[in-house]
C-alpha cells in the first residue's frame, strides 16, 4: 500500500487521495490508468519510473457546487429530440473513459427517473445495455475491460463484453485507431442485433466535434465534411446473418446526446455521481492526429475561442441539414429505382441540374451513386467534378464510370434521362457473403419495429429546425472560404481566425510528412482488396448476399415435377393451364452439387441465344448439356430436357430486352464448377425446372442513405 500522496488541484481545498498500486510484470505497452479525478489532479512520476496501473478508490473531494440537475435537465431533452423514450430498449457503447462513463450514469439516471413503466430485474435496469469492445491489441486489454465490466455493473447497467479477433494481424500503427474504430463498431452493432436492441448511444461531446472540425479542415474537406458528426445517425451493418429476403433491414439508429456537453462536463457529471474511469495513455500520443489537435487546442481555451469555433460547427450543420433536406426531397421526385434488377433512373428534366448549387448537385449525386454501388466512401476531389460536369451536361449524350457505377443515357430518352447501375469493373469488386438460412425458430426473432416509430418521432423536431435558404450561410463556400464567410459575417472575431488558421497549418504540415506512407499502405491495401476477393461455393439452403445488393438462394425440389409441354410458341407456356400435355420429369442436376455466383457477362446472352436452336450449339455445349442429364434417362427425357431449355432461353431473352445493356452486367448468375449457366433468376431462366432460384434485391444501405440529424438543439 502506498502512502497517501497530496495532489495540486484548481479546487478551492487541497485533497487527499490514497491509491493502491499493483505490480504487474514489466508493460511491453502503455496501459490504462484507473483514476477518479481529471488528468490534472493526477500525480506526475518521475521520467525514469516505470508507470504501473491505478487503481484509484472513491474520494470526497471539497470544490464548488455542481449543479446536476441541468445536466440531467439537458440530456433528457436530447433524448427527446433523438425521438427516444424511456421504454425503449437501449444499448451505449462504453470505453471506461470520463465521457462514456458519464453516459452510462445520466442514461441510468434518465432511466429510472420515472419508475411506472422502467423496472429492474435482477438489480439491473430493464431495457439498457452497455457494450465494452475489448480490441485485443494489448495483453493486458482483457482484464481492464473486465474491470470496466464491474464498474459499470455497479450502476445497475448490464453489461456485456465484445472482443475482437484480427484475422489478418494486428492494424499498422498509422492505421491502428481507424481500424480499431471500424472493429469496434461492427462489434456494436452485431450485439445489439443480436440483443434486438435498435438504438447506440455513443459518449461524443462538443470537444470532439472542435477537434473534428480542425482535422477535416486540414484535410480540405467540404462543408459537408465541416458539420462534424451527426447527432442521430442510422448506421446499417455489413453482415447479413441477421437477415433473409423476408426480413426488414432498420439498422440501429446512433444517438449522440452529449454533444453539447464539454469535456469539463465529462468530468464534473462523474466526480459529483461519485463514478471512477480510465485514461488511455494511448491519447497522449502525438502519433495520432486527434491527439495532436486535442493538445493544441487546450492552450486555446478561452471561453471566447470555443464558443466562436463551436458557431462555425453550428452554421455548418444548418447548412448541411438543409442540403441534405432538399436532396432527401429531390430524389423522390427525379430519381426512379428499378427494384427487380438494381439499377436506376435520373430525370434530368425533373431534376434541372443547372439551376443547383455545387454543394447540392454534388449530394444528389453521391448519394444515387452510393445507394447503386452500395459503397459508402464518398465522392471526392476529381470525381466530384467530374460527375458535376457531367450532370450538367444537357442533353446527356456520353457515358461515364465513377464511384463504382456506370452512368449513361438511358435508352430512348434522347438524352433527358440518365441511366446509373453498379460497374462490375470497378477497382474495388464488391465481395460476395455466404450464410446459411434462418432456421424458423431464428426467423421470428426480427428486430423490434419500435425503430420506425423512434426515427418519426426524432424527425417531427430535426424537420422542423431545418432552416431556409436564406438562413443557410455556406452554400456556395469552398473548405478555404468558409472561415473567410464566417468572419465576414461576425460569426468569428480576428483572432479567432487567425488561431483556427494556425491550428489548420500545423496539422497541414504534419499531415504532409506522413502522406506518402499512408498512399503506400493503402495502395498495399488495395491490391490485396482485389487479389483475396473471389466466388464462394454456395451450398442448397444456404443464401448468399452478391455485390451488397442481392439475396440470392437456391434449392432443388424434392418432389418430381410434372412439366407442361406447348402446343404453340415456347414464350406462349404457362406452369397451368388447359390443353398442355404433361410428361413426368427427372432432376438434371445432383443434389449434393453447389453453385458459384458471378455477375452477367456477354457470353451469358449469347449462350441463351443459341438455346433457341440447340443444333446450333457448339459440342462443347452439347457435350456438357449431355452431362447434366442423368445417364438413366431415355432419350425421350433427353429431348424433352432440351425442349425446357428453349422454352425457358427464349423467355428469359424476352425479358432481357427490357433491360438496359449496361445493366445486365450486373445480374447475378448461378453456374455449377464446370462453368454451365445453370439460372440467371432476375429474368427467370433456369435449365432444370427442378431448380428452384429466389433472386432479391435488397441493397444493406437504402436509397438517400437512411435518416440522419445534423441539428444541434439548445
Amino acid at each position: 500500500m502506498a502512502r497517501g500522496f497530496i495532489l495540486s488541484s484548481q479546487s478551492r481545498i487541497t485533497t487527499v487521495s490514497f491509491i493502491t498500486r499493483v505490480r504487474f510484470s514489466p508493460p511491453k505497452s502503455q496501459k490504462l490508468i484507473f483514476m477518479s479525478t481529471p488528468p490534472h489532479f493526477c500525480l506526475r512520476l518521475p521520467p525514469n519510473v516505470t508507470p504501473t496501473r491505478s487503481f484509484c478508490c472513491k474520494y470526497s473531494l471539497v470544490q464548488d457546487q455542481v449543479d446536476m440537475v441541468k445536466y440531467k435537465e439537458a440530456f433528457s431533452k436530447q433524448m427527446a429530440l433523438a425521438g427516444l423514450k424511456r421504454h425503449h430498449r437501449i444499448a451505449i457503447g462504453v470505453s471506461g473513459g470520463p465521457d462514456s462513463v458519464a453516459l452510462c450514469f445520466l442514461t441510468a439516471a434518465w432511466k429510472t427517473e420515472r419508475p411506472r413503466g422502467v423496472g429492474q430485474s435482477g438489480g439491473f435496469i430493464d431495457g439498457l445495455l452497455a457494450i465494452v469492445v475489448d480490441h485485443g491489441l494489448r495483453a493486458e486489454s482483457k482484464e481492464e475491460a473486465h474491470i470496466v465490466s464491474r464498474r459499470v455493473s455497479e450502476m445497475g447497467i448490464r453489461c456485456e463484453i465484445a472482443c475482437c479477433s484480427w484475422s489478418d494481424g494486428r492494424p499498422k500503427q498509422g492505421h491502428l485507431q481507424e481500424k480499431a474504430r471500424d472493429m469496434r463498431y461492427q462489434k456494436l452493432q452485431n450485439i445489439c442485433m443480436q440483443h434486438q436492441i435498435s438504438v447506440l448511444l455513443i459518449a461524443h461531446h462538443a470537444d470532439d466535434q472542435a477537434e473534428l472540425f480542425i482535422l477535416r479542415l486540414s484535410r480540405n474537406s467540404g462543408v459537408l465534411g465541416l458539420a462534424g458528426m451527426a447527432f442521430t445517425y442510422q448506421t446499417f451493418s455489413s453482415s447479413m446473418h441477421f437477415y433473409d429476403e423476408d426480413s426488414k433491414n432498420d439498422g440501429i439508429l446512433l444517438v449522440r446526446p452529449l454533444l453539447h456537453f464539454s469535456k469539463e462536463d465529462m468530468y464534473k457529471v462523474c466526480k459529483v455521481g461519485g463514478q471512477d474511469w480510465v485514461e488511455d495513455p494511448t491519447n497522449q500520443s502525438l502519433l495520432y492526429a486527434r491527439n495532436r489537435i486535442r493538445m493544441s487546442l487546450r492552450s486555446l481555451s478561452s471561453y471566447t475561442f470555443k464558443s466562436e469555433l463551436q458557431a462555425v460547427i453550428s452554421a455548418c450543420r444548418k447548412t448541411r441539414a438543409f442540403v441534405d433536406q432538399f436532396c432527401t426531397k429531390l430524389m423522390n421526385q427525379a430519381v426512379t429505382i428499378v427494384h427487380q434488377h438494381g439499377y436506376a433512373i435520373i430525370d434530368l428534366e425533373i431534376l434541372n441540374p443547372s439551376k443547383m448549387a455545387d454543394l447540392c448537385l454534388t449530394k444528389f449525386m453521391t448519394l444515387v451513386l452510393q445507394f447503386i454501388s452500395q459503397r459508402q466512401r464518398p465522392v471526392r476531389g476529381s470525381t466530384s467534378k467530374l460527375l458535376l460536369e457531367y450532370i450538367r451536361t444537357f442533353p446527356c449524350k456520353t457515358s461515364l464510370t465513377a464511384a463504382g457505377c456506370y452512368l449513361c443515357p438511358a435508352t430512348r430518352s434522347k438524352g433527358t434521362k440518365i441511366l446509373v447501375c453498379c460497374s462490375v469493373d470497378c477497382p474495388f469488386p464488391s465481395k460476395m457473403e455466404s450464410t446459411f438460412i434462418h432456421s424458423d425458430a431464428e426467423k421470428t426473432r426480427s428486430m423490434p419495429c419500435e425503430l420506425e416509430q423512434i426515427i418519426t418521432d426524432g424527425k417531427l423536431y430535426s424537420d422542423h429546425f431545418v432552416p431556409d435558404a436564406s438562413d443557410v450561410y455556406f452554400l456556395d463556400s469552398t473548405s478555404e472560404s468558409v472561415l473567410t464567410e464566417a468572419k465576414r459575417l461576425n460569426i468569428i472575431s480576428d483572432s479567432t481566425y487567425r488561431n483556427i488558421l494556425l491550428l489548420q497549418k500545423d496539422e497541414i504540415e504534419y499531415f504532409k510528412a506522413r502522406i506518402e506512407d499512408d498512399v503506400e499502405c493503402e495502395s498495399k491495401d488495395e491490391v490485396e482488396n482485389i487479389t483475396t476477393c473471389s466466388n464462394e461455393p454456395l451450398r442448397p439452403g444456404q443464401i448468399c448476399y452478391f455485390m451488397s445488393r442481392f439475396i440470392v438462394r437456391w434449392s432443388l425440389s424434392k418432389n418430381i415435377p410434372v412439366i407442361p409441354i406447348p402446343e404453340k410458341s415456347y414464350c406462349d407456356w404457362v406452369l397451368e393451364g388447359e390443353g398442355w400435355h404433361h410428361h413426368p420429369w427427372s432432376c438434371t442436376l445432383s443434389h449434393d452439387m453447389v453453385v458459384e455466383v458471378r455477375h452477367m457477362i456477354e457470353s451469358d446472352w449469347l449462350y441463351l441465344a443459341k438455346l433457341l436452336n440447340h443444333a446450333s450449339l457448339d459440342n462443347v455445349h452439347q457435350q456438357r448439356i449431355c452431362t447434366a442429364c442423368e445417364s438413366e434417362q431415355s432419350s425421350v427425357n433427353r429431348n424433352l430436357y432440351l425442349v425446357y431449355l428453349r422454352f425457358s432461353a427464349e423467355r428469359a431473352l424476352k425479358l432481357l430486352k427490357s433491360i438496359p445493356v449496361a445493366a445486365r452486367r450486373s445480374l447475378p448468375v448461378l453456374v455449377n464448377h464446370q462453368g454451365l449457366l445453370l439460372s440467371i433468376p432476375s429474368i427467370g431462366f433456369k435449365n432444370c425446372p427442378c431448380l428452384t432460384v429466389s433472386c432479391i434485391f435488397k441493397p444493406r444501405v437504402p436509397l438517400g442513405g437512411g435518416h440522419s440529424s445534423f441539428m444541434q438543439f439548445l
